[in-house]
């Protein structure tokens, strides 16, 4: 029995997805929460996440993905910190790990431009994601950050290289320790785009 089968956090039952056709669990009962614990992750874990992104498909299998990682309470962390934009200030800092998701813009083998880089990390932090839910762990991805303050700070050269976003990451916490309107947003519960208006037939 995985970790969030187990959880008494009423946010989880709040959270499932209600989903038309039957899907996996894990799918169900991944979600983005802003509501953090403070404990923290172990090495360990964060590897085991970085080992299933790892077995995401890509073009060639070049892998272009790269994941840099920083523990609350480091300097990493704080100047990570530092990066995040005003609406993510309030509740981002409390998860327990910073990861900055970046990947390689061009093939390795011959220098040629990947078409498909960013299609080829999303499915590795899909995958990163859903192994996450499994262990009882939650993510949360944030576009809002200094993104050239985020690049200098990481050594990431431009032109090879780009960064996607921050995944802040950790074992839920209590919504009510949110300030508003993340308390709202941590009590809403999810929803999706009818099925039929997404996919058809051709």
């Amino acid at each position: 029995m995985n970790t969030i089968s187990q959880s008494m956090n009423p946010t989880l039952d709040l959270k499932e997805a209600r989903t038309e056709h039957d899907v996996h669990p894990l799918i169900k009962q991944r979600f983005s929460p802003r509501a953090f614990s403070r404990e923290a992750l172990t090495d360990k874990e964060l590897h085991t996440l970085f080992e299933a992104a790892s077995w995401a498909p890509s073009s060639m299998n070049e892998q272009p993905w790269r994941f840099r990682f920083a523990h609350r309470g480091s300097a990493s962390f704080e100047s990570l910190r530092a990066t995040f934009s005003a609406g993510n200030q309030p509740w981002a800092p409390n998860a327990a790990a910073i990861i900055a998701i970046s990947a390689r813009t061009h093939h390795e083998r011959n220098g040629a431009p990947n078409a498909t880089w960013q299609f080829d990390a999303g499915l590795a932090v899909g995958n990163l994601l859903l192994q996450a839910t499994s262990m009882g762990l939650h993510g949360h991805i944030l576009g809002g950050f200094d993104h050239d303050s985020a690049i200098d700070l990481l050594g990431v050269d431009k032109e090879k290289e780009a960064i996607i976003g921050l995944l802040v990451l950790g074992r839920l916490g209590a919504a009510e320790s949110l300030p508003e309107p993340y308390l709202t947003r941590e009590r809403t519960p999810r929803s999706r785009k009818p099925v039929n208006e997404i996919a058809s037939g051709i």
